[in-house]
């Protein structure tokens, strides 16, 4: 597992080498340090925004959590209360999304990086 883009993406740790964290802090609910990464990475120097407005292609990224996120909290929500309405679907799905917003906009930053970087063995050591 370490050696694969799960292990950089979920551990937040540097795509290249798997050593360097990404984030400032390990905290996702953190608001006021969620978004601040490191420019590069402290082990082994890669440059994690490649060029500049690198970061735009993780929106699509993020709208692809967000709809993966909204349908499986309509299919648990009809699972557990059949009979809602829509604002009770409507609501909970805002209220899930609000929830996990720090957790996506990492998630979706993370795996973008990983499809442009990967995994070298050599600069971990």
């Amino acid at each position: 597992m370490k050696n694969s883009m799960f292990y950089s993406i979920f551990k937040q740790k540097c795509p290249v080498c798997h050593q360097g964290d990404v984030y400032e802090s390990k905290q996702v609910y953190n608001l006021s340090k969620f978004d601040k990464m490191h420019e590069k990475c402290s082990h082994c120097g890669h440059k994690y925004e490649i060029e500049n407005g690198f970061w735009y292609g993780a929106m699509y990224v993020s709208y692809a959590l967000t709809v993966a996120f909204s349908v499986a909290s309509f299919i648990l929500t009809y699972l557990i209360y059949p009979q809602a309405t829509v604002w009770v679907y409507f609501g909970l799905i805002v209220l899930v999304l609000l929830g996990l917003a720090p957790v996506t906009f990492r998630l979706s930053r993370m795996i973008w990086m990983n499809f442009f970087t990967h995994y070298d063995p050599e600069k971990s050591k």
